[in-house]
């Protein structure tokens, strides 16, 4: 069975996440997903996503090395 790539972050995995995070990073996340009315899920999409590439704005724009 092959598995399914997904393009976006889903709030189950999320909360996984989260859960496994250090609590101030967690309670930041969550602080900065508040502030700007995005889901939470969205928000780390974008930070990950910001680290690895910062022209990216999530996931599907990601191409690490490209804004470095």
């Amino acid at each position: 069975m092959q598995a399914k790539l997904k393009e976006q972050l889903d709030k189950t995995d999320a909360e996984v996440i989260l859960e496994r995070l250090p609590e101030r990073i967690r309670d930041a996340l969550i602080a900065r997903a508040t502030e700007i009315e995005y889901p939470v899920e969205a928000v780390i999409e974008m930070a990950i996503a910001s680290f690895l590439d910062t022209e990216a704005l999530g996931f599907v724009d990601c191409k690490p090395g490209r804004g470095q």
